[in-house]
């Protein structure tokens, strides 16, 4: 239907995913597709962190426009920093 957007908002975790899709009118943004959503009260214990949210892998914010198709992403925060983990590899030849 002409005005509508389909997306899909997602969280995953290394065992499981979360895929919801949602239908929202034209003009809205990441903040309207993860409250339609309502991702926390089908997660355990998730807090979405407006700092850690994407489309499609690329950062957004919750004022992102949303097109027809786009995918939300929640993010997890890393479990180590690329950098430190680099270091350290570096330290130890390279080996895991």
């Amino acid at each position: 239907m002409a005005g509508e957007l389909r997306v899909e908002v997602a969280y995953a975790l290394p065992d499981r995913c979360w895929r919801v899709a949602v239908v929202l009118p034209a003009g809205a943004r990441v903040a309207d597709a993860l409250a339609a959503a309502d991702l926390p009260s089908k997660v355990p214990g998730l807090v979405v962190d407006p700092a850690m949210l994407a489309v499609f892998g690329r950062t957004a914010t919750p004022e992102t426009p949303l097109h027809a198709g786009d995918r939300v992403e929640v993010l997890r925060p890393l479990r180590a920093d690329p950098k430190q983990a680099r270091r350290e590899r570096a330290k130890t030849g390279g080996k895991s």
